[in-house]
């Protein structure tokens, strides 16, 4: 059945029932366990929100986050806001969305200025160490877990390699290969529905709503979707995500480290379909090939803090937008070029997940079960497993050896490792962090702190 919409604003939101203290104590319960990537993080936010304080109902919960996943972005942070906008209208969105940010934020600033200041304190530089060998693993396995939800028939597998081909050995750009998915997918899903609407989201037909739920499935009270409040809502979250950056143009020109770091970091937040897995690789050869901000084995020590505390692992964005500036500070001091860096690829990179949900949540009640976006999420989810693919390969090419020599003809590029560079530690530590999480299905968290303390024990003693 439909859900029935009414014209109640949102003032009337049911949520407004629930205390203050309540609503406090749920959401930062969600944002201080949100560790473990999005599978994680949406089974925190589902026993906190629809089991335990039965806030929402099962169909809702399950309904938002389909559509969540259809979107760019960290669908467990949009899952905060959809559910918090539910709830208690934009207030609601901006508290839980923000506050699921907050406490990575905190997190991944401290490390950023430990690994920038005193990266090379031999303890220091040990956890990184440690850490840069479990992500190889890690990487690995999300190459897998995407893998079996998507590749089940030859084109689906066909999509995964050219992908691989033409961001790996072709170069070319994610957002191209992102458009080449959405057209493969909405063709293909035309003529062949059997073999390209495989990603199916999460299965809605076995959930039940209680009576006692705050929002159950059949009564939603939203005021009706218009293209009035659309564009209202389109020109407040453009002003908000693009005015910072004009001001900086307008201070310090365009040509500055800041600007860059804001037109970047926007672009790559409109490329995040298919998990943050996906454009991590898209941002990690330009921040170290076209910007030259890191070294290629930082950007997988940045990807380590990101796995390792709470939060989207997009947050890895922020040690990105903190090194950049810290090597090319201008006229303020490096700490604080790098601190103002981070916080401009934080805002323009999560402002954009504010504005999807807030612009189109009003619409989705109307998008249930449309295969055509089926069709598409399939084929670009087939597309990251090559990209992802990509970005393991490139990761453990340079963690694990010392030197990496480039060979380029007919348009091609091949990564040769000189094979005489390769580091023994690194190899044992990635091999101990695989069987942990391939053989023994240990949590992610769990095997990166092993794998740091391993890097630490190897800094000291052996170095």
């Amino acid at each position: 059945m439909q859900p029935r919409l009414h014209n109640t604003p949102d003032v009337e939101r049911p949520g407004a029932s629930i205390s203050r203290k309540d609503w406090v104590s749920a959401w930062s319960t969600v944002a201080a366990n949100s560790f473990g990537g999005p599978a994680g993080q949406i089974a925190v936010m589902h026993d906190e929100i629809v089991v335990r304080r039965r806030w929402i109902g099962e169909r809702r919960f399950l309904h938002a986050l389909n559509y969540c996943m259809l979107l760019p972005g960290p669908e467990a942070q949009q899952l905060a806001t959809y559910l918090g906008w539910l709830l208690r209208g934009p207030s609601g969105g901006f508290f839980a969305g923000g506050l699921f940010i907050l406490p990575g934020f905190i997190s991944i600033m401290v490390l950023s200025v430990l690994f920038a200041a005193y990266g090379d304190v031999s303890w220091v530089a040990g956890l990184f160490f440690g850490i840069t060998a479990a992500v190889i693993a890690i990487v690995a396995s999300a190459v897998v877990r995407i893998g079996r939800r998507v590749i089940k028939n030859g084109v689906m597998l066909g999509v995964a390699v050219a992908a691989f081909l033409a961001i790996f050995v072709f170069e070319l750009p994610f957002p191209l290969i992102v458009a080449a998915a959405i057209v493969i997918g909405l063709v293909g899903g035309q003529s062949r529905p059997d073999l390209f609407n495989i990603v199916q989201g999460h299965d809605e037909s076995g959930a039940t709503d209680d009576d006692d739920v705050l929002i159950g499935d059949q009564d939603i009270a939203l005021a009706r979707p218009t293209l009035r409040r659309a564009l209202r809502v389109l020109t407040t979250g453009l002003v908000f995500w693009f005015a910072p950056i004009l001001v900086l143009v307008a201070a310090v020109g365009g040509g500055s480290v800041f600007v860059d770091v804001g037109w970047f970091f926007s672009s790559a937040a409109v490329l995040t379909f298919g998990g943050a897995y996906s454009v991590l690789a898209y941002i990690s050869q330009e921040a170290v090939n076209n910007f030259g901000w890191l070294e290629p084995g930082e950007m997988v020590s940045g990807l380590g803090m990101a796995e390792t505390t709470p939060g989207p692992l997009i947050q890895v964005v922020q040690f990105v937008g903190f090194m950049g500036p810290y090597r090319e500070p201008g006229s303020l001091s490096p700490l604080a070029a790098g601190a103002s860096g981070a916080v401009i690829a934080t805002w323009v990179t999560f402002v954009p997940s504010f504005l999807w949900i807030f612009l189109g949540a009003p619409f989705i009640e109307y998008l249930r079960g449309r295969p055509a976006l089926t069709s598409a999420l399939s084929t670009v989810t087939a597309a990251v497993v090559g990209v992802v693919l990509n970005l393991a390969i490139w990761f453990g090419l340079f963690a694990l050896f010392d030197t990496v020599d480039e060979r380029r003809g007919f348009g091609a590029l091949v990564y040769v490792p000189d094979l005489s560079t390769l580091n023994i530690a690194t190899l044992i530590i990635t091999a101990l962090s695989a069987i942990a999480l391939f053989r023994f299905k240990v949590p992610t968290l769990r095997v990166v702190a092993a794998a740091a303390v391993l890097g630490i024990a190897h800094q000291l003693l052996f170095v």
